[in-house]
């Protein structure tokens, strides 16, 4: 039978979680709809609500989730989907913004009261969650972070979410297989899905609750007063809720995405021919074109692989030192006139009648826009150093031997004639005897970082593929044409394939400025939201953030002098109300290194609010190891002090964290009562803003 709570006890957690509730909504929702305008990546995923709504298909390195609800947030309260989100600073006239904004800091603003419930269920301590709780309260950075039209809100509630429902399945509050408890581990396999529905950073906490289902699971194991049976019916469980279950959602997710997005759109570029043949709008849908490439006609050819772009020219000049200074080649995945290229005979620019283009063939390929051919020579690619380079050569489509390429359809003998889009063509060079490929490398900005394109000694380049995508030709009859459909599966892997490849190239660029792993902890460096009259600027409450790498350095030396204690026999064993604080320490350290340490693996370009996800778990250690340290400090005084000493540190304590956030928060400016100017000049209480240079 469980144990019955005190009523004054109840009374007490309840008016502390109110109290964290209602300072929650305070905070979160102060100024809100301010600033009136487009702030930092409300440019992007602003945008892609509105292509939500407008059904308008798009490319982004991040599952859907996330943007899918912004859209449906804004399609809820009214906004139709029509304002541009060009740049920041774009001032919202006529536009109904508000609802996304609400919808946002609404699930940003949860995590305040699920930090306190999961705290409260590791540690059955309402004073550490207290001030767990707090630590994420009053941070001024979580407040900037989840009060705008961004993916953070989102991603930080489900991964609460997450921990909250994998440390109530754990708990022994919660009888095994009750409604409640599978209650619970469906909730947490929603909210796993969810996570990495947003962002594949979600990968993060997916591995983290898998440890602690694990370690669950090795417990329940070891517990001899208990069958094997109960272990396998755990497992079982665990599998059905935090594997299959987030599995169909994720898809589901995915499917619903691919459904509404069914228009064409700037995005379609990144993906095949296949795929973009369903997208309402799309040359290639219900393509009415020849079934088959003639010599004559104007076509645009597409790198056969995922995420491939168009074969791509343009006037500019490869600058001086980067080989030949000729023209650029480069892929570029949007569709554009400058991909668009004429089918030539190699040696003649009369054609009698029509001549079917045949694997085989010896071909030259002339730029429309330029008239320049495509070309290749023995010097070096830009990047790629072992290829060599491809130029746009000659003048009005006269140029040289080296302008020669042989078509050869991939899996077909000679001879086989040329369809569009369903051959897979390899061109090799005449003369050097290289494929033309895509090496997928970006090039610098006086290519205007489109991706590099070179010709390869190696023929079996599996980037050297490509097929015909558009083709004009007027003396050939436009057949219906229709290319085989992709299914949803189909669809849904290649989906990813383009994120994948999308992620793997978001390397710094040429001046863009980033930060590192090492300076997030310290707070030394964040992030400007908006400029001119609203300045916001995304930093962390110094004391907090501060504060939160002291109790690292604690944990780690409080943990390990317990550890040796024990080992060498000075502690017999820990009290359970300190083991379980211990325990919990130790399980949200892993959880911080979890959600930090890879990324100072990574290569891509890396920013500020990467870090937070991290900071939460580092803020509940915090709370979780002062609450132990409060009741461990007194010990050295005498009993009759011991309370009084408790209860002043704690004060103590309380008043810093606030005092902290009035100086550092916006709630300062409403209190004190500045004129308008000055309030909006230094809004979210950055008064040390100016006084400091970064």
């Amino acid at each position: 039978m469980a144990k019955s709570v005190p009523v004054k006890q109840n009374r007490n957690w309840l008016l502390a979680f109110g109290s964290i509730c209602l300072l929650t909504i305070v905070t979160r929702f102060y100024k809100v709809t301010e600033p009136p305008h487009v702030c930092w990546d409300e440019t992007h995923f602003g945008k892609m609500g509105s292509w939500y709504i407008n059904r308008t298909f798009f490319f982004d390195v991040h599952p859907p989730l996330g943007k899918m609800l912004i859209g449906l947030s804004g399609y809820l309260t009214g906004y139709d989907g029509s304002f541009p989100f060009d740049k920041p600073g774009d001032k919202y006239e006529n536009t109904s913004y508000i609802g996304m904004r609400v919808f946002c800091t609404a699930l940003g603003a949860s995590i305040v009261p699920m930090s306190f419930l999961t705290v409260d269920e590791m540690t059955q301590s309402m004073t550490a969650s207290v001030l767990s709780s707090l630590f994420i309260l009053f941070d001024v950075g979580l407040i900037t972070l989840t009060q705008y039209i961004l993916l953070d809100p989102l991603l930080l509630c489900f991964l609460m979410g997450s921990v909250l429902g994998a440390i109530k399945v754990s708990s022994k509050r919660n009888k095994e297989f009750s409604v409640k408890w599978w209650s619970w581990l469906a909730f947490t396999g929603l909210m796993l899905a969810c996570c990495i529905s947003v962002k594949f950073v979600g990968l993060f906490i997916v591995l983290l609750v898998g440890l602690i289902t694990i370690g669950d699971l090795w417990s329940i194991l070891g517990d001899l007063s208990r069958p094997v049976s109960v272990t396998m019916k755990h497992l079982i469980a665990r599998t059905i809720c935090l594997i299959l279950w987030p599995i169909f959602l994720y898809v589901a997710f995915f499917y619903i995405h691919l459904t509404v997005l069914n228009r064409s759109g700037n995005g379609d570029g990144f993906y095949s021919s296949a795929f973009q043949s369903q997208l309402i709008g799309n040359s290639l849908h219900n393509a009415s074109m020849p079934r088959l490439v003639a010599y004559g006609a104007v076509v645009t050819i597409k790198n056969h692989r995922t995420g491939g772009g168009y074969l791509h020219s343009h006037y500019h000049l490869y600058p001086e030192g980067i080989g030949a200074r000729q023209q650029q080649i480069t892929t570029y995945t949007h569709k554009d006139d400058n991909n668009k290229w004429i089918i030539k005979k190699y040696n003649t620019n009369k054609i009698k009648g029509v001549s079917i283009l045949r694997s085989g063939d010896l071909i030259r390929l002339e730029h429309v826009p330029t008239k320049r051919n495509l070309h290749s020579h023995k010097e070096q690619a830009p990047i790629m150093k072992k290829h060599f380079q491809i130029t746009g050569y000659g003048e009005n489509g006269t140029g040289d031997a080296n302008d020669v390429w042989r078509v050869s359809v991939v899996g077909v003998p000679d001879g086989t004639e040329v369809a569009t889009v369903s051959s897979k063509l390899r061109l090799i060079h005449y003369l050097q005897s290289c494929a033309l490929t895509s090496t997928g490398k970006q090039l610098p900005k006086w290519a205007y970082e489109q991706q590099e394109v070179s010709c390869n000694p190696n023929l079996r380049d599996a980037n050297a593929v490509w097929n015909v995508e558009e083709n004009f030709f007027e003396k050939l009859p436009n057949v219906s044409f229709k290319v085989y459909a992709p299914s949803f599966i189909e669809r849904f892997f290649e989906s990813h394939a383009v994120m994948f490849q999308g992620n793997a190239g978001l390397k710094p660029k040429e001046g863009e400025v980033t930060s590192r792993p090492w300076q997030w902890p310290i707070n030394y460096r964040g992030q400007f939201f908006s400029g001119s009259a609203y300045r916001i600027y995304l930093l962390g409450n110094p004391v907090i953030w501060w504060g939160n790498l002291i109790f690292l350095a604690l944990f780690v030396l409080v943990f390990s002098i317990n550890a040796i204690k024990q080992q060498r026999g000075y502690i017999k064993s820990f009290s359970d109300s300190h083991k379980q604080e211990l325990v919990a320490c130790a399980w949200l350290f892993l959880a911080w290194m979890l959600h930090y340490i890879p990324f100072w693996a990574m290569g891509r370009v890396l920013y500020f609010h990467h870090y937070f996800p991290a900071l939460l778990f580092n803020s509940m250690l915090s709370g979780i190891l002062l609450d132990y340290l409060l009741e461990e400090v007194p010990k050295f005084f005498s009993p009759k002090l011991a309370a009084t000493v408790y209860h002043t540190m704690l004060v103590l304590i309380l008043s810093c964290i606030v005092y902290s956030f009035h100086l550092f928060s916006p709630l300062a400016y409403g209190m004190n009562g500045p004129s308008a100017n000055e309030a909006n000049s230094t809004m979210y209480g950055l008064k040390w803003l100016d006084s400091w240079e970064f």
